[in-house]
């Protein structure tokens, strides 16, 4: 029952892992949800942090794609001021409009790797469109209020993957 709710690897958040670690996994492009994954949802400018690991990505060959349920509004701008590509109203967890867009980019999922802080959005999505998944936990405490019941479901499950040993951390993923 749980088995579609086990990503790949885990981390505490995008920020701490070695980018050699996606250049082992053969990573060529990393999917990330914004909100609450790669910056809060307040924030209008992208933080020190995604600056950096999109620099140093890019110095590895790796682009970093932003997609998001937010709207293209808000979506945008940020990947603006990021100046990376984006999918704004992913429709996670279903995968239509995701393989839709790595078609039309020609990416390959296997040379994806979807980075996320939802079981139920991103880690289902991930599974949906066979592509690995890196959990996170949220990088700020408030969440916007379409979130809160996701969390409710979310809670109760990553303690039992947690307490189960399911969550790998990518150090483990990495040796």
């Amino acid at each position: 029952m749980f088995k579609r709710f086990i990503p790949f690897a885990y981390a505490q958040n995008i920020f701490v892992v070695s980018p050699s670690f996606f250049l082992q996994l053969g990573i060529k492009t990393i999917l990330v949800d914004l909100d609450n994954t790669l910056d809060s949802y307040k924030a209008h400018s992208p933080r020190p942090e995604a600056i950096e690991l999109k620099r140093k990505l890019n110095e590895l060959g790796i682009e970093l794609i932003i997609i998001s349920n937010n709207k293209a509004k808000r979506v945008s701008a940020y990947a603006k001021k990021l100046d990376v590509k984006y999918l704004s109203s992913t429709h996670k967890p279903f995968k239509k409009r995701l393989l839709k867009f790595l078609n039309s980019n020609n990416l390959n999922p296997q040379t994806c790797l979807l980075v996320g802080d939802q079981l139920l959005t991103d880690v289902i999505l991930g599974k949906n469109a066979h592509i690995r998944v890196l959990l996170c936990e949220k990088i700020v405490k408030e969440d916007q209020w379409t979130t809160h019941f996701n969390r409710l479901i979310d809670r109760p499950i990553r303690r039992y993957l947690k307490k189960n040993g399911k969550l790998k951390p990518w150090e483990e993923v990495y040796e």
